[in-house]
């Protein structure tokens, strides 16, 4: 019944190293997730790492305010995705006075938790409006 969002902006990993992090986790349970993401050897892990946390710390909220019982174990994550942010444009001075272009990428990273019943609700929606 309940699902939280978690969005970061801006976050220094490209997007193409971002989308394999987030692949290993999506339709995971959230404290598999995070088991996952503790020991993955790459760099974005660290970051959607504390997302996964934030969406859960989320849920946590949004069960309390809505006076429901929330179990951690409860939570999946429904969706995760990766957009490319803004890049920077950065140059590196190379030989006889010319400079070579570097562009460092960023990520916007989104994950959506949820509990089973809210995931099978809103895929029930989506398909009574096709």
């Amino acid at each position: 019944m309940v699902d939280s969002i978690a969005r970061v902006k801006h976050i220094r990993v490209t997007p193409q190293k971002a989308r394999r992090v987030v692949a290993l986790i999506k339709g995971k349970q959230a404290q598999e997730a995070l088991a996952i993401l503790k020991f993955a050897p790459q760099s974005a892990s660290e970051p959607i790492y504390k997302l996964v946390a934030s969406a859960m710390a989320n849920a946590r909220v949004k069960a309390d305010k809505d006076g429901e019982f929330l179990d951690d174990q409860d939570l999946y994550v429904v969706n995760a995705y990766v957009d490319e942010g803004t890049t920077l444009k950065r140059f590196r001075p190379r030989a006889q006075g010319r400079a070579f272009q570097i562009k460092k990428r960023t990520s916007h990273i989104t994950v959506v938790l949820a509990t089973p019943e809210v995931a099978t609700a809103s895929s029930t929606d989506k398909k009574a409006s096709k």
